[in-house]
């Protein structure tokens, strides 16, 4: 069946404590550009803070219908590290228009998505954003540091079975990106294919060194 015959592969992104580094670093996708690159893979933001012109009630009953199940969410992508403080509630950083914590909002979503993708190493193991004495309580979506953990705990799967795909990267290559989201909509992405810290090993396997 050819890209265009079939559903779109649905992506709804949350920005979470991070600096937009790695959506700044995507949008310097080139030959093509992300949105051909998108195009031809027949994949759809459902919604991303910087591109969508959807806001406030819109966008919240967007997530609502998502939570629902009256949309399908392919892959929730998180930029950002997940902020877990003051004292474990989460408010140093609510979702604009609500009264609920980030945090709790991509671990409601995450519930629903058949794939959970961390952009950047904020949103992976905490990155900058959990350095030094962390008074935000930052972490990553399924590691704390180099510790399993995180704000959806080691043992979380999403529906398709994977654990969080880590893109990590400070900020990430906009191919690292689009070519999981590629293999994701493709299906081409196994547990195998992820290295012990849940990074793609297409490019996680490649060091510096070997340049």
């Amino acid at each position: 069946m050819s890209p265009a015959a079939r559903a779109p592969f649905t992506v709804l992104w949350l920005q979470s404590g991070g600096c937009g580094g790695c959506t700044m670093s995507l949008l310097c996708a080139e030959a093509p550009d992300l949105a051909a690159t998108l195009a031809s893979a027949n994949i759809r933001f459902l919604w991303h803070p910087t591109l969508s012109e959807e806001t406030g009630d819109e966008a919240i009953a967007l997530f609502e219908a998502v939570r629902a199940g009256e949309i399908r969410l392919d892959a929730l992508c998180i930029q950002g590290a997940l902020l877990r403080g003051p004292n474990g509630t989460g408010r140093f950083h609510t979702l604009a228009g609500t009264d609920t914590a980030t945090i709790e909002w991509a671990r409601r979503l995450a519930a629903v998505a058949e794939h959970v993708v961390a952009v950047g190493t904020c949103a992976a193991y905490g990155g900058v954003t959990a350095a030094g004495v962390n008074p935000a309580d930052a972490c990553g979506l399924q590691y704390d540091g180099r510790r399993p953990g995180g704000a959806l705990g080691a043992a979380f799967r999403s529906r398709s079975g994977l654990p969080v795909v880590n893109v990590a990267g400070c900020p990430t290559h906009p191919n690292w990106v689009t070519e999981t989201l590629m293999l994701l909509a493709s299906d081409l992405l196994r547990a195998e294919d992820l290295d012990s810290y849940g990074r793609p090993r297409f490019y996680a396997d490649h060091l510096v060194h070997h340049g």
